[in-house]
């Protein structure tokens, strides 16, 4: 009897704590693009300096398979550097909103992943601003 009540409590537990964090998170590969040039299905900012970048309200994550995905605590100026590259973002998922949180936001050159935005990087870099205080 108390090795069932110690199995249906581990049960319970990991589908409370540990489930919710594995469904929850996400990678989404793809290129950085216009959410305009998008939503008209069109290959477009050619680059960092078309005009169209500074134009351009949103920028989204686009699939191979072209869906494509805000990622909403990034700011523009982030994705913009990086119009046209292929990049992996890593976070929680919200298939309603069709976004992800992202938590690491990498880019790959040469054929490596390097990460240029994360969460950490972003708040080490305001604790040595000392934004907030």
């Amino acid at each position: 009897m108390k090795s069932r009540v110690a199995f249906s409590v581990a049960v319970f537990l990991m589908s409370c704590f540990i489930l919710p964090q594995i469904v929850q998170a996400a990678q989404v590969e793809g290129t950085v693009q216009g959410l305009t040039c998008v939503t008209q299905d069109k290959l477009c900012p050619l680059g960092q300096e078309d005009p169209v970048v500074a134009a351009e309200e949103a920028f989204v994550v686009l699939t191979e398979e072209g869906k494509y995905y805000f990622v909403p605590n990034l700011s523009k100026s982030v994705m913009a550097r990086h119009i046209r590259e292929t990049v992996r973002v890593t976070g929680k998922m919200h298939d309603k909103y069709n976004s992800i949180q992202a938590k690491t936001f990498e880019v790959k050159k040469d054929g490596e992943w390097k990460t240029t935005w994360s969460k950490e990087m972003e708040e080490e870099w305001r604790k040595k601003m000392d934004y907030g205080t």
